[in-house]
């Protein structure tokens, strides 16, 4: 990977006022003059991740001098482990990651690694994915059990089946359990089991019950849930307001899911999500930062037009810790700043 300097070009603009000359910022103090070479990281082609990397590279392109070339890789090993591969370039000058493990990735550190303190966001907000909590008609029917918290309390033997070791769904399934003071081990404890397998599998074995449950974050219209849904009663859990307000003190962020969005779900859900976010090497020139942030921010149009799901993205939050989970690098804040969006 080729890393790059400072290209900046810095002036001070000089005014009157009270009688003496203030600095004043404007954009064409990060203007940039020199091609950048950036490599940005995603995940295999047709993932959401690649998707959004090749859309955001499109625009990112456009506020770049002619010349300047950023490379789509496919290494990142998904939300969770994104911003491990950022830290301070190891691997790539920026990466699609979720806020939330980037926020547990900067604090404490995420799949065996120390804290990520080289890492800084451009944009968040830029989705809808939320914790998707679901049981098995047939479970409802023959326990009586409807909710999470329910299931906790009597600590009843469930057969829960989630997504591989390393990724965001099985990182929401282990904090939701976390948040109700549970464990994968203390499940076994009761007598239930605990599975972590691929997307395919997940919904073959819950269409012939043989899970209970299971817990995912994902986003509407994600293909196998939607099947699952049309080929199988499934029963869409709504979790408790402590539950989901503990989720939010992790990180999470509040999501509603409408009605009919699953298959025979005909009332809304309320429930907690972690966004997309782009996130770079903190040690990035504030230029090339500012110049990103500002193609992600005016061609956000654009964005939408070719991932739907970037319609979600809002300049008025998407510089928030809320959507970032860490904190912005200094020259996208100053973008924020400089057109008067809120910045944490």
């Amino acid at each position: 990977m080729k890393r790059f300097s400072k290209v900046a070009t810095m002036f001070t603009a000089g005014v009157l006022a009270f009688g003496s000359m203030a600095a004043v910022a404007s954009a064409s103090d990060y203007s940039l003059t020199d091609p950048a070479d950036l490599t940005f990281a995603a995940q295999e082609v047709g993932t959401a991740a690649y998707n959004y990397a090749a859309a955001l590279q499109t625009v990112m392109l456009q506020e770049l001098p002619e010349g300047s070339n950023i490379a789509i890789t496919t290494t990142s090993p998904g939300g969770v482990g994104a911003p491990i591969i950022v830290n301070a370039g190891d691997q790539c000058d920026l990466v699609m990651s979720n806020s939330a493990p980037a926020k547990w990735s900067a604090e404490e550190g995420i799949l065996g690694n120390d804290p990520t303190t080289e890492v800084a966001a451009l944009a968040g907000g830029l989705g809808n994915d939320f914790i998707n909590v679901m049981f098995t008609q047939k479970f409802v029917d023959d326990t009586g059990i409807t909710t999470i918290e329910d299931l906790v309390e009597q600590k009843y033997p469930v057969k829960v089946v989630i997504k591989t070791t390393g990724t965001l769904g099985e990182l929401a399934a282990e904090k939701v359990f976390e948040v109700l003071g549970v464990t994968f081990e203390d499940i076994k404890s009761w007598g239930g089991t605990v599975e972590m397998t691929g997307g395919d599998a997940i919904k073959s074995g819950l269409q012939d019950d043989l899970y209970d449950m299971t817990i995912d974050h994902i986003g509407a219209g994600q293909s196998n849930t939607t099947e699952l849904c049309l080929t199988h009663d499934m029963y869409d859990v709504q979790m408790a307001d402590s539950t989901l307000e503990a989720l939010v003190e992790l990180g999470f962020e509040y999501v509603t899911v409408p009605a009919n969005t699953w298959n025979l779900q005909t009332e809304e859900i309320k429930t907690v999500g972690s966004q997309q976010v782009v996130l770079v090497d903190s040690n990035m020139d504030d230029a090339t930062a500012y110049n990103l942030t500002k193609a992600i921010v005016e061609h956000r149009d654009e964005l939408a037009e070719a991932v739907s799901s970037m319609s979600y993205f809002d300049p008025q939050t998407g510089g928030t810790m809320a959507m970032t989970g860490v904190a912005l690098h200094p020259g996208a804040k100053a973008y924020y700043e400089e057109n008067g969006y809120p910045v944490e």
